[in-house]
């Protein structure tokens, strides 16, 4: 199945990366239809607005067929039947869509039979593999392999059509297999374009993560076949719905379980956040010194008195406020947390013993459940 992705490029980048060639053989660019609807993000879950190809045609009569639409859709598929006010009423789960049923069941055969495919784009999808005997799950990012290739200018520096293939040289988007839908609210109002993800029986390589996989079209003549229903029709284009083993993936941080986390950590290889040490490479943890106060101490004394935890209110715009989300690797049978918090005096400063304040920034150790959000305050650059 598929139930998270990462679509993380700009507007004008995420447009350069979806050049293709018309009929006519032509470098084209997808024009955009609510282009305000789309935001990056590192961890789209259904129910947020990602972005689809679709046919021109299906926006504009008479238009050609080939020629190609970006628009923001909701992920998870609203039936043009469905008669409640509210669509997130929908009893049944349409985030996804299987291949061997899509015929079977009215809420996708029935879009399906009128042309309504798409193609969903995404830089990968995550993925969780459960170990044997236990409840832990291990998240994994699944992609298109990546070619690398020498860098030529900034995105976007080419105004001939010609050199937009040189331009961009960027990360290969995954392009999956989708069928979308318009649902007109029964009391009046804009339609809302909603659409699910095809899947079918994992690939070899992916077997030992997840039984299913997303229907991925791999090249550009898939992804033509697939859009143009007014050249393909459904059953030539259902060939195209099928396992593929081009496909790479590496295991990631568990930061990305919770769908509120949007950071680059959510997609980057495991081993190389083992590797920052923490918050940064230049920190060193530190266990909790012998006499320093429990957290839940130090944070009952922030406040306007010059606690350590929290600036007095008349210097706070000197202060940024951060929250941390995510556990360092465990030590001495507890979690360490790097807390970047300010100290009385901590650095030998005089102004700063007088002022309560010091003028750096110092690590100091504490301990902290597991799992446990904690928000502290870090001075701003000056």
């Amino acid at each position: 199945m598929c139930g998270r992705t990462s679509c993380h490029l700009p507007l004008e980048a995420l447009t350069r990366a979806c050049a293709y060639r018309d009929r006519q053989g032509r470098q084209q660019l997808p024009e955009w239809r609510d282009p305000d609807r789309y935001y990056p993000s590192y961890n789209k879950s259904p129910r947020s607005s990602t972005p689809v190809l679709l046919s021109r045609r299906h926006l504009e009569k008479g238009a050609d067929s080939s020629e190609r639409i970006i628009a923001p859709m909701r992920w998870g598929l609203v039936p043009s039947w469905f008669k409640e006010a509210d669509p997130s009423k929908l009893q049944f789960n349409t985030t996804n869509c299987r291949s061997d049923t899509i015929m079977e069941k009215r809420s996708f055969k029935v879009p399906l039979s009128k042309g309504r495919r798409c193609v969903v784009l995404a830089d990968g999808f995550y993925e969780w593999q459960r170990h044997p005997g236990t409840y832990q799950k291990q998240p994994y990012f699944i992609y298109f392999p990546q070619i690398k290739t020498e860098k030529s200018g900034s995105m976007g520096a080419a105004d001939n059509p010609e050199d937009w293939e040189k331009v961009w040289d960027n990360w290969r988007l995954l392009t999956m297999a989708g069928i979308f839908d318009c649902w007109d609210p029964p009391e009046g109002g804009d339609c809302l374009y909603s659409y699910t993800i095809i899947t079918v029986e994992s690939c070899q390589g992916l077997n030992d993560i997840h039984h299913r996989m997303p229907a991925i079209l791999d090249g550009e003549e898939a992804v033509s076949k697939w859009l143009d229903f007014g050249e393909v029709s459904t059953q030539e284009a259902l060939k195209l719905i099928h396992p593929t083993e081009n496909i790479a993936f590496h295991p990631v941080s568990t930061v990305v379980n919770n769908f509120r986390n949007d950071t680059p950590e959510c997609l980057l290889p495991a081993d190389l956040l083992v590797k920052k040490k923490n918050l940064a490479h230049t920190l060193e943890c530190r266990p909790m010194e012998k006499g320093r106060a429990p957290l839940s101490k130090l944070q009952r004394r922030g406040g306007s008195q010059g606690g350590q935890n929290c600036p007095a209110p008349h210097q706070r715009n000197r202060w940024t406020k951060r929250k941390l989300l995510m556990p360092t690797p465990h030590r001495r049978g507890f979690y360490s947390w790097p807390i970047l918090l300010p100290q009385e005096g901590c650095c030998g400063d005089a102004d700063g013993a007088a002022s309560g304040l010091c003028r750096g920034v110092c690590v100091r150790m504490f301990t902290a459940p597991p799992k446990h959000n904690l928000t502290y305050w870090q001075p701003l650059a000056t």
